[in-house]
């Protein structure tokens, strides 16, 4: 194995970032190359001396390594924190849990506002396009240089969960289990179409400068509002946003105006607002980019079966939620369809909620007890019980 250059922390203390020399690129689906390259990660919980409990958790679009912890910027507790603890299916007192920035990221990873080596200054729109296969080849990355020779699990959900597949086309002859929760194969023309109307608000704003943004010190605040803001529509379910605000308003009367007179309309502007403050604009461009270029059949002559020939030893959990209109269930149908035909073993279940595609990070008693149940059959199956 080719020696890496810790920055900060070991397996013991929580993660850090890891950096790989010179002689170790990343190569990309694109034909580029990525050097250097910087991987910010957490982790909670200890090694086994086997090395056989390790649990990479991969995060959704606009998530990070602050799983379980507290994020940095916001303060807010981590993104999983209700699943991810003592007595919870991801449990640090028995699993070793792992939680990385994807390339492309904004939290440490290398990403579009990380320096350019070539000019000293960020590199914007210079920063070469990725895919969720560079994603995943740069987690494998890491998990090497971590001296763990087989995942007891790779866990995601959103596009963590498409992650979570590639890692099976890819490399599964490093996976024991996968846990597939409200993904898809590929992205549909409806996402793809959600994703553009967010970029065009990006790109529009006159202080994205086209990508340079960070040179002139400024940041394309309201295009990015805007884009987050049309984002989390598709996130919830028409009943759940029925269900928390209605027709209500802000206050007494109508404003006769545009200000924000209805409580759906103060919601979306909070959240647009307070998500400029933790994330950057071309990391959104560049990672959404990534999501639409998703086609994992593609990638295995348009056959998804194909895609999981290899993986007949790993053991699938494939997780749908009956509200969710991002990731519908039908998605997730089509991928279990693809394991059977693969040959593959997969359990499969659809949460009943009304709760939309957010309800991957929400208290979801049966998403925690079916999740519970799968990790400990699949420990007492590896010996961890």
């Amino acid at each position: 194995m080719t020696a890496q250059v810790p920055i900060t922390a070991g397996i013991e203390t929580g993660g850090g970032a890891w950096r790989f020399p010179a002689d170790r690129p990343l190569p990309l689906d694109s034909g580029a190359t990525l050097c250097p390259l910087e991987i910010a990660y957490k982790t909670y919980g200890t090694l086994n001396a086997t090395r056989s409990n390790a649990i990479l958790v991969c995060h959704a679009l606009t998530g990070d390594q602050h799983l379980a912890s507290a994020h940095p910027i916001t303060g807010k507790p981590g993104w999983w924190d209700l699943y991810v603890g003592p007595g919870r299916p991801l449990d640090p007192e028995r699993h070793f849990i792992i939680c990385t920035n994807v390339v492309g990221g904004c939290m440490g990873t290398t990403g579009p506002a990380s320096l350019d080596p070539a000019t000293g200054e960020a590199y914007g729109l210079k920063f070469p396009v990725i895919t969720i296969g560079d994603m995943v080849r740069a987690q494998a990355m890491l998990i090497e240089a971590l001296g763990i020779p087989t995942l007891f699990a790779v866990v995601g959900g959103s596009m963590g969960g498409m992650q979570a597949l590639q890692w099976a086309a890819d490399y599964p002859e490093k996976l024991f289990s996968v846990v597939c929760i409200g993904a898809a194969a590929r992205h549909s023309a409806q996402n793809i179409a959600f994703h553009e109307v967010g970029r065009q608000a990006i790109m529009a704003d006159p202080n994205w400068c086209g990508g340079a943004y960070l040179k002139g010190g400024v940041r394309p605040e309201k295009g990015l509002a805007v884009a987050r803001m049309a984002a989390h529509i598709t996130y919830l379910s028409e009943a759940a946003l029925q269900r928390k605000f209605g027709r209500e308003l802000q206050r007494d009367g109508l404003s006769w105006g545009f200000d924000a007179d209805f409580q759906v309309e103060s919601y979306l502007r909070h959240q647009g607002a307070s998500f400029v403050d933790r994330f950057d604009a071309n990391s959104y461009l560049y990672i959404t980019r990534a999501l639409d270029y998703f086609d994992l059949a593609a990638q295995h002559g348009g056959v998804l079966a194909e895609a999981f020939v290899k993986a007949r030893n790993v053991k699938f959990c494939v997780l749908s939620f009956s509200s969710d209109w991002l990731y519908p269930t039908i998605e997730s149908r089509d991928i279990v369809r693809a394991l059977n035909g693969a040959g593959c073993r997969a359990s499969f279940a659809e949460i009943q909620t009304d709760k939309g595609h957010d309800a991957f990070f929400l208290e979801e008693p049966l998403l925690q007890q079916t999740l519970s149940g799968f990790m400990a059959a699949q420990a007492q199956a590896r010996g961890l019980a």
